[in-house]
């Protein structure tokens, strides 16, 4: 039985006739009836070795599996404490690839709650037409990108709250709220066909489009690319350039690699083809998710300097060329 009281999502759902079949049939897809994926992916960390392993990392800081889950827990308390969020309202996130961003994310889905995460290229039109499609009354927005949020929440008075992060240092941003929180928070029970984020498209064929993503669906992609193709390991040290607003970037700069015990690194710049190679290098990265043209300019630096470390590139976003792939 679901546990999403609020069915906005649900109730706009296409008839079961027109849904595709889901086949379930490996044995590590037949997941239980209630299944919530941050709790699988993250609270049962430590008992598969991975609590003291590190989860996330950028050039200031590093946190655990199990500090990521406490932090995690502090933010998901500010949602449905502070914020009064209940299980199926949509949350809008805006921010780049960071620390605070996918922390933010994983308390959303933990606490019932639907993401609904925003390119940060995205102007003020184009997050109105997902504000208005999703309809959600708050957004974690990171501080640098407040300016475009600000003018499409003027436009669209369903959007009453929008909480800063990645300013540790402002009253009322996300961290100072989930600073004075317990970190105790016990998962939402989730059905595992609840549904977990609205994963937008681009928009640039139209309006953009929401596909629906459940807990179940993610779950399911953690249990096989990473499992059978990417062979994912927890000494894996994982780099790339897609947003996690992508499932590209979400599933491989995030869920596979909780899947795995591996470790994320999220830079504090923007990526270059010379500088990816660079970070490749200096922090001994062995999978690098980008696109076939980024892979293409890293070329001539990668012959250059070597990539010892790198065990495995994944490619997404348009065809690869036989001659970068080479």
């Amino acid at each position: 039985m679901s546990a999403q009281v609020d069915r906005f999502v649900h109730d706009r759902l296409p008839p079961p006739e027109q849904l595709p079949e889901f086949r379930y049939d490996l044995p590590e897809l037949r997941f239980p009836d209630r299944a919530n994926l941050v709790e699988e992916l993250l609270d049962k960390a430590p008992s598969k070795g991975f609590g003291a392993l590190p989860m996330l990392r950028s050039p200031t800081r590093t946190l655990t599996y199990a500090e990521a889950a406490v932090e995690v827990n502090r933010i998901a308390q500010v949602l449905t404490e502070d914020l009064g969020l209940v299980p199926g309202n949509r949350v809008l996130l805006r921010g780049g690839n960071s620390i605070p961003m996918a922390l933010a994310w994983l308390a959303v889905v933990k606490a019932g709650l639907i993401a609904v995460a925003t390119m940060p290229l995205l102007r003020a039109k184009e997050l109105g037409e997902i504000i208005e499609k999703s309809q959600p009354t708050v957004a974690l927005c990171d501080g640098k990108l407040l300016d475009e949020l600000d003018t499409a929440q003027r436009a669209h008075a369903v959007l009453s709250t929008v909480v800063a992060f990645n300013q540790p240092e402002v009253a009322g941003s996300l961290e100072t709220r989930a600073a004075g929180k317990s970190g105790v928070f016990a998962a939402c029970p989730t059905a595992a066909d609840d549904v977990a984020l609205l994963a937008f498209t681009s928009g640039t064929t139209g309006k953009p489009k929401a596909p629906v993503t459940t807990h179940r669906d993610v779950l399911a992609m953690c249990e096989t690319w990473p499992r059978h193709i990417l062979r994912a390991r927890s000494d894996d040290i994982v780099v790339g350039s897609p947003p996690l607003a992508f499932t590209f970037g979400l599933g491989g700069l995030l869920v596979y690699p909780m899947w795995a015990g591996s470790s994320v690194y999220f830079h504090d710049r923007p990526y270059t083809p010379e500088g990816m190679v660079q970070l490749i290098n200096e922090i001994g990265a062995t999978i690098c998710y980008t696109a076939p043209t980024f892979y293409r300019q890293m070329a001539p630096f990668a012959q250059k300097h070597g990539m010892p470390s790198l065990r495995i590139c994944v490619s997404a976003g348009e065809a690869l060329p036989d001659a970068t792939r080479q």
